[in-house]
C-alpha cells in the first residue's frame, strides 16, 4: 500500500482546504448561533465537485477515488462538523446508495441534481423505537394498485427538513423483521409527507436535523430502490459508506483540536514560560498527535480497500470506531490544554467537544462497531 497522495489527491486537498478556510471556518460559530448555514454554500460546493466526489461523470459527479472522498470530508470536518455532516449524508448515504441500488432511470434523474446541490437528500432509517435495531422499523409500505402507501415516522434525520428527496425504509410485511424491508425514493413534495425541525441538540447546531412524517404517502413502484425484501441490505451497504464519511470527518475534527491546542500552548504563559514547555502538556499534545495519525491511516486503509472494489465493512467499522473515539478524546484533551478557557465559547475546544460527541452514536454506535468486528473475528453473532 502506497501511503503517499497522488498529485490529483494533493490538488483536491489543497482546493478543499482553501475553500474551507475561506468559506466555512470563519463563519462556523456564527452559523452555530443561527442554527443553520446558508444553503447556497452547497451550490458552491456542487460547482466545485465536492458534492459528488466518487460519483461517475456520467451522472454529474467528479469520478474520483475514495481516498479523495476522505480528504474532502476531513478538510470540511476540520472547518465545521455541521457542514461535513450535511455533506456526508448527501454523498455517502444518499448518492452512493442510489448509485449502487438504483435503476438507470433513477440514477440519471436523481444523481445530477444531488451532485450539483440543486437537490438535498436525506436517509430515513432511524425511528423512535428503531435505532441500532434497524429490523424493528414500524413504518409500513402497503401495496396500492401499481404503487405503495407509506405510513410512519422517522427521527434524527440529518438534512430532514432541507431534503428534496428522502430514501425511506419501510416494512412490507409487518412482523417479518429484515425479510420484509424495502427502500423507496420519496419526493418531499409528495402529499402526506411532512417534516419538522428538531432542536435542543448538544452539538452540530448548524446542521439540519428533523423528523419525517408519512401519512399514506403514495409512491409509484418505480420509486422502489432495490427489490422488496432487500431493504435491510440497502440500509447496511449505505451505512458502510456513511461510516466512512463520519470517520473521515472525525480525522479533521481531531486534527483541528490538535492544531488549536498546539497554538494555544505556545501562546499561553504560566510560571514565566509557555505551557508548551511543560512535559505534561507535551504528553497531552503527543497523545493527540498519535490518535490523529492513527485515525487517518485507518481511514486511508479503508479507502484503499474500497478503491480495490473489495468488501469494506470491517475496515470501515475499525476506522469509524477508532476515529470517532479519537476525535472525542482530542476534543476533551483540547479543553484540558486550554484550562478554564476551554470551558468557554471564546475558544474552539468546547464546540469541538460538543460536535464530536454524536460521532460515536450516528451511523452505528461505537458498541455496534465492536459487535461487527467481534462477529467477524469469532463467526458468532450477538443477535438472534
Amino acid at each position: 500500500m502506497d501511503f503517499s497522495l497522488s498529485e490529483e489527491q494533493k490538488m483536491i486537498r489543497d482546493s478543499v482546504r482553501r475553500f474551507a478556510a475561506e468559506k466555512i471556518l470563519p463563519h462556523a460559530r456564527e452559523w452555530e448561533k443561527a442554527h443553520a448555514f446558508p444553503r447556497d454554500l452547497l451550490y458552491e460546493m456542487g460547482e466545485l465537485g465536492y458534492l459528488g466526489v466518487p460519483i461517475p461523470e456520467t451522472y454529474g459527479g467528479a469520478e474520483l477515488d475514495y481516498i479523495s472522498e476522505a480528504i474532502v470530508f476531513e478538510e470540511v470536518g476540520y472547518a465545521d462538523s455541521s457542514v461535513r455532516t450535511t455533506l456526508s449524508v448527501q454523498m455517502s448515504l444518499v448518492e452512493l446508495t442510489i448509485l449502487k441500488w438504483g435503476t438507470e432511470e433513477q440514477k440519471r434523474h436523481y444523481l445530477p441534481k444531488l451532485c450539483s446541490g440543486e437537490w438535498i437528500g436525506c436517509f430515513g432509517l432511524t425511528e423512535p423505537n428503531a435505532g441500532s435495531d434497524a429490523g424493528n422499523i414500524a413504518t409500513t409500505a402497503k401495496r396500492d394498485g401499481d404503487g405503495w402507501l407509506l405510513s410512519g415516522q422517522k427521527t434524527w434525520i440529518s438534512n430532514g427538513t432541507w431534503a428534496d428527496v428522502a430514501i425511506v425504509f419501510a416494512q412490507t410485511q409487518p412482523g417479518s423483521k429484515h425479510k420484509g424491508m424495502a427502500a423507496f425514493l420519496v419526493d418531499a413534495k409528495t402529499p402526506g409527507f411532512t417534516s419538522r425541525k428538531m432542536t435542543g441538540k448538544l452539538g452540530l447546531l448548524a446542521s439540519d436535523t428533523g423528523e419525517l412524517f408519512l401519512d399514506n404517502v403514495r409512491v409509484p413502484d418505480s420509486s422502489r430502490l432495490g427489490e422488496v425484501g432487500e431493504g435491510f441490505r440497502v440500509a447496511m451497504s449505505a451505512l458502510d459508506n456513511g461510516r466512512y464519511g463520519v470517520a473521515s470527518g472525525c480525522v479533521g475534527t481531531a486534527q483541528r483540536a490538535l492544531d488549536v491546542s498546539v497554538q494555544y500552548a505556545k501562546e499561553r504563559v504560566a510560571f514565566e514560560r509557555p505551557i508548551a514547555g511543560f512535559q505534561l502538556v507535551q504528553d497531552m499534545l503527543a497523545q493527540m498527535k498519535v490518535d490523529t495519525e492513527a485515525a487517518r491511516l485507518l481511514v486511508y486503509q479503508a479507502g484503499w480497500v474500497k478503491n480495490q472494489g473489495q468488501v469494506s465493512t470491517i475496515p470501515v467499522s475499525i476506522a469509524k470506531l477508532f476515529a470517532t473515539e479519537a476525535a472525542k478524546r482530542n476534543a476533551d484533551m483540547a479543553i484540558q490544554v486550554h484550562g478554564g478557557y476551554g470551558f468557554s465559547d471564546e475558544y474552539e475546544p468546547e464546540k469541538l467537544w460538543r460536535d464530536s460527541r454524536v460521532a460515536s452514536l450516528y451511523e452505528g454506535t461505537t458498541q455496534i462497531q465492536k459487535l461487527i468486528i467481534g462477529r467477524d473475528l469469532t463467526g458468532i453473532s450477538a443477535f438472534t
